[in-house]
């Protein structure tokens, strides 16, 4: 963007000076400008420019001198050389030591504003690349893996250490325990993070294409194979492969997956050559491995070969302290996804998340969450806002207020409010009136009265 753009013109040449810097400034650059180019170093030094625009020949030193004083003192400055026609030998030779570009005189004001442009263009482009790469690092380092339990830590523990090496993991757990984010933080912190992280999702993948994914396939290799394809795992190489749910592996591919892991090495569908690969196995399942080995569904040399690391994950309601941390989290990101102007979970809905088992796990939680941010009307979640199975420990007097949300008149709220009430006492008691006024804390004739006025026929 030109308004952020820093720009430092070097040109012992006045006119030619004044005349750039006017144009750049019209065009909303920063400017700054001198003509020397020791004094350019300088200016170098004590504050990087995105952008150094410098003469090649410059009475006190060259722009060569100039160039070599920006990558070392800011490596991310992009330098443009001017240059006589005669030297432009001298300005390629420039680029091989690390110059954006150089434009020859005489030159049209248009072509040099054309040529910034695209220099900051692709500065922007590089520094978005490198923010995303950063969100990209800090999305799977191990602090993004919210947790403050005994439990979880001991796992991350495990997990820091293996990450440093080499060793095939399995990694185990329920569904929606975050495996797959544990494979993630392993990749993303081990000596491979720079090579490819490759997935592949073997519940969801059918089984007459899984050995075709995994492994490639040649031209003609069967009908439709109109080109070679690389498989998962050639394309993983120098990296991790990511098997999830690798008990949905069937028998057949479990013997070729067995040999490729062994000898690092396999054929593509269709082919005759030998491809070697160095690959790291990180391995997810929610099944009991060791019982699939006993019921004959799962290989016992392959269930060794993967076991090497396990790593196993515990489920949500093992994970104390972890809810209300995980909710608070999910909380923030949503709001700020959807816009909402919510202050936060109220202390009831906070109850009744500690109440709930969460079957489906930390997936589960951040789903009610989701859901409860869409669906607050209020500037707070209640309880009426988290999904049934949730919310179905909620005390009546809320399930009452939910039900009557809407009346605007307070009267006929409180009435309708006390129906449902004596009603559901009335369930409770099977209709015994007695008991029932008993446990309202009323008399008998009190609650005879009320049914009578509410219109209420129980008992």
């Amino acid at each position: 963007m030109p308004g952020k753009t820093r720009i430092l013109i070097i040109d012992d040449e006045p006119l030619m000076r004044i005349s750039i810097s006017d144009a750049l400034k019209e065009e909303g650059y920063l400017v700054s400008e001198t003509g020397s180019g020791k004094e350019g170093t300088e200016t170098i030094r004590g504050a990087s420019s995105d952008i150094v625009i410098t003469d090649l020949r410059l009475p006190d030193t060259d722009g060569i001198e100039v160039l070599k004083a920006c990558k070392r003192y800011s490596p991310e400055t992009f330098v443009i050389l001017i240059t006589a026609f005669g030297s432009v030998d001298t300005a390629v030779e420039a680029m091989k030591y690390g110059a954006y570009d150089y434009i020859t005189k005489p030159f049209s004001m248009d072509e040099l504003l054309l040529m910034i442009k695209r220099a900051v263009r692709l500065k922007d482009l590089e520094e978005e690349n490198a923010k995303l790469k950063e969100v990209m690092l800090g999305r799977y380092d191990f602090s993004g893996i919210i947790s403050k339990s005994e439990k979880m830590k001991e796992v991350l523990e495990k997990v820091t250490f293996v990450s440093k090496t080499d060793s095939t993991v399995l990694i185990l757990g329920e569904s929606g325990t975050g495996k797959e984010l544990v494979a993630n933080a392993i990749h993303y912190n081990s000596l491979r993070k720079d090579g490819p992280f490759v997935k592949v999702s073997c519940a969801a993948m059918p089984e007459t294409l899984l050995e075709a994914e995994l492994f490639g396939y040649e031209r003609g290799a069967f009908t439709g194979a109109v080109k070679q394809k690389k498989g998962r795992f050639e394309l993983s190489d120098k990296g991790s492969l990511f098997f999830d749910e690798i008990g949905e592996i069937n028998p057949a591919i479990q013997v070729k997956l067995l040999r490729a892991l062994q000898e690092k090495e396999f054929e593509r569908l269709g082919g005759t050559e030998t491809i070697s690969v160095d690959v790291r196995i990180i391995c997810a399942t929610q099944r009991d491995l060791k019982a699939e080995v006993q019921r004959g569904t799962f290989r016992e040399d392959l269930y060794y070969r993967l076991n090497v690391v396990p790593i196993t994950l515990p489920p949500l309601k093992e994970r104390e302290g972890d809810v209300l941390l995980l909710a608070n989290h999910f909380f923030k990101h949503f709001t700020g996804l959807y816009n909402k102007n919510v202050k936060g979970l109220s202390l009831e809905a906070q109850e009744l998340l500690l109440k709930y088992p969460f079957p489906g796990n930390v997936r589960e939680l951040e789903n009610a969450i989701e859901r409860a941010v869409v669906m607050t009307r209020g500037d707070e979640i209640q309880p009426w806002d988290l999904s049934e199975e949730i919310n179905a420990k909620m005390d009546e007097c809320y399930k009452a207020i939910q039900r009557i949300e809407g009346v605007e008149n307070l009267s006929k709220a409180t009435k309708e409010f006390e129906r449902r009430y004596i009603l559901k006492v009335l369930e409770e008691t099977k209709g015994n009136k007695g008991l029932a006024a008993k446990l309202l804390g009323v008399s008998r004739k009190t609650l005879w009265e009320k049914c009578k006025t509410l219109d209420i026929s129980k008992g």
